[in-house]
C-alpha cells in the first residue's frame, strides 16, 4: 500500500504540476520501505512497519524514554542522549560505559529482562515512549502499557539489510530526541566514510572469497545473498559464497552443503564469538574438515565484548562505517596498513 502510494503521488506530481503548485503534499522523509517520517505543521507523522504514530507538538522531543533492546542504544550513544533514557531491560547486554554509570548512580533502572518485563515499574516511571522491537508473543504487555497512556514506539532496524539503512534510522532517534542537528551530522559523516572507504576497497585487485556465520546444531545458517552480511561483504570487495542467492533472510544449509561450496575459501568471518581455534571444533569438530579452517583465516565479532555484552550489537548497529573498515581491514590488509580491528577479532 505505501508503495502504491508514493507511486500515485509521483504520478500526480508529473501530470498536475500546476495543480500540485496549489495543493502540494507533505514531504516524508523515507528511510525505508519499514520507516518513514514527516513534519506537519509542528506535528511529528512516523510510519513504522505496519504501526502509524502521530506525535503532537507538545509530546516531543521525549525526554524520558525507556529501551527493551540493547541495539537502540546505539542510536541513543552516538547522539550523546544517553540522559534521557530511564529504564531499559536485560542491563548485562549493555556494552556503553557511560549507560552502566547512570545505571549504577540509579538514573537509569533495569525493567525486567527479554522475556519478561515489569511493567508494574514501567508504568510507576512513567515514560515519555517506550522503543523496542516488535515481539507479536508481547502483544498482551504492550497493550497494557497503552492502556496505561504509554506511548509505545516499534522500531524494527534489525530487519534491515542495508548497512547505511541501519545507520539512518539515527535520523528519527533525532527527530524524537531533540537531536536533529546532531543525527544529521552524524548520518552524513558515517555516509562519508562508508562511502570512502567503499573506493579504497575497489583499489585491491584482489577478491577473496568469503564463508560467513556458523553451524548451531545440524544447521548452518547462512546469510542469504541480500542480507547485511552479504552487503558489507560486496562493499569490502569480495566475493561471498552465496552471492547469487538472492534470499534477504539466513539460509539453513547442512554441514555437507556448505563443505560442497566452500573450495578455495580464503576467509570466514562472524564465526560467532569464539576466542579459538580449539573451542570451535569443541563445539564442532566437523569444521577441522574445511580447507578455510586449516589453511585461511577465521574471524568472530569478539573485538569489543564484556560477558555477555558486544559493541558489534550495539554501536556497530550505528557505526556501519567501521563495520566495513573491520572487513576491509581482513580481505585487503595492504589497503588500511595502520588500522587495528574494532568490532572482530581474528579466531586462532
Amino acid at each position: 500500500m505505501k508503495a502504491n502510494f508514493l507511486l500515485i503521488i509521483a504520478f500526480l506530481f508529473l501530470t498536475h504540476c500546476k495543480r500540485e503548485q496549489k495543493i502540494s503534499s507533505p514531504d516524508w522523509e523515507v528511510i525505508s520501505s519499514r520507516l518513514q517520517f514527516k513534519d506537519d505543521d509542528g506535528e511529528l507523522d512516523v510510519k513504522s512497519g505496519n504501526f502509524t504514530y502521530r506525535f503532537e507538538k507538545n509530546k516531543v522531543p521525549f525526554h524520558k524514554i525507556i529501551l527493551l533492546n540493547a541495539s537502540l542504544m546505539g542510536f541513543v550513544s552516538e547522539l550523546e542522549a544517553e540522559n534521557v533514557v530511564i529504564g531499559i531491560v536485560s542491563p548485562e547486554y549493555i556494552y556503553s560505559e557511560k549507560i552502566h554509570g547512570l545505571i549504577k548512580s540509579g538514573k537509569i533502572q533495569n525493567v525486567g529482562n527479554e522475556q519478561k518485563y515489569d511493567v508494574e515499574k514501567i508504568i510507576s516511571m512513567k515514560p515519555d515512549a517506550i522503543f523496542t522491537n516488535y515481539i507479536a508473543s508481547f502483544d498482551n504487555t504492550y497493550q497494557l502499557l497503552k492502556n496505561n497512556n504509554i506511548q509505545v514506539i516499534f522500531l524494527d532496524e534489525y530487519m534491515e539489510q542495508s548497512p547505511m539503512v541501519k545507520t539512518s534510522y539515527i535520523k528519527l532517534f533525532g527527530k524524537l530526541l531533540g537531536k536533529e542537528k546532531e543525527a544529521e551530522e552524524r548520518f552524513n559523516q558515517i555516509q562519508k566514510n562508508y562511502n570512502d572507504l567503499k573506493k579504497i576497497a575497489l583499489q585491491s585487485t584482489s577478491k577473496p572469497n568469503i564463508l560467513a556465520n556458523e553451524m548451531y546444531g545440524d544447521v548452518w545458517y547462512m546469510p542469504g545473498g541480500k542480507t547485511f552480511t552479504a552487503n558489507y561483504i560486496a562493499d569490502a570487495n569480495a566475493h561471498y559464497i552465496l552471492r547469487d542467492n538472492t534470499e534477504e533472510k539466513a539460509v539453513t544449509m547442512s554441514f555437507e552443503e556448505v563443505f560442497a561450496k566452500s573450495k578455495n575459501i580464503q576467509f570466514w568471518v562472524n564465526a560467532g564469538n569464539h576466542l579459538s581455534k580449539k573451542e570451535m571444533l569443541n563445539i564442532n569438530p566437523f569444521y577441522a574438515k574445511l580447507d578455510v579452517f586449516n589453511k585461511g583465516k577465521i574471524y568472530g565479532v569478539s573485538g569489543r565484548e564484556k560477558q555477555k555484552a558486544n559493541d558489534f550489537f550495539e554501536s556497530g548497529v550505528v557505526r556501519s562505517d567501521v563495520v566495513l573498515k573491520d572487513y576491509i581491514k581482513i580481505f585487503h590488509p595492504e589497503l588500511l596498513p595502520g588500522y587495528q580491528l574494532t568490532y572482530m577479532n581474528e579466531v586462532r
